[in-house]
């Protein structure tokens, strides 16, 4: 049986990247959005690990019935640290060099969120421009 180890962070994003194929063990390790420092203001460290794991949980509970469903063995697995060191401790464990991020890309800065492209921003002080001539 084949292992690899995939990263991901959206169910829909990674069930389109995820091969079938031959029987599989899938070692999945569920990245949760970062949380931005001010939070911790407001939200105690053990309230953060409980989102984490409730964010997890939701994640694998749409990826893995699917999975074991066309017969392949599944490790669901938490990142709670740098993604390089959880890599090295997961491939000494299982043996395997295989390792797939099927993770969401970000969006570029400017494309959405509100904010302007330069495109636009251009426009804008074109059509600025002209309504003072």
């Amino acid at each position: 049986m084949d292992k690899v180890i995939v990263y991901l962070d959206d169910p829909a994003y990674a069930a389109q990247r995820m091969p079938a194929g031959s029987p599989t063990h899938w070692v999945l390790v569920a990245c949760a959005p970062r949380m931005t420092h001010r939070i911790s203001k407001w939200v105690s460290h053990s309230a953060r690990e409980n989102w984490r794991a409730k964010w997890a949980d939701k994640l694998f509970d749409q990826v893995v019935p699917p999975l074991r469903a066309r017969g392949d063995a599944v490790t669901p697995v938490l990142a709670r640290g740098p993604l390089p060191e959880l890599t090295r401790v997961l491939m000494a464990e299982h043996g395997t060099a295989r390792v797939m991020d099927v993770r969401r890309p970000k969006a570029p800065e400017g494309s959405e969120g509100g904010r302007a492209t330069p495109g636009g921003a251009l426009l804008g002080l074109g059509l600025l421009l002209l309504a003072f001539d």
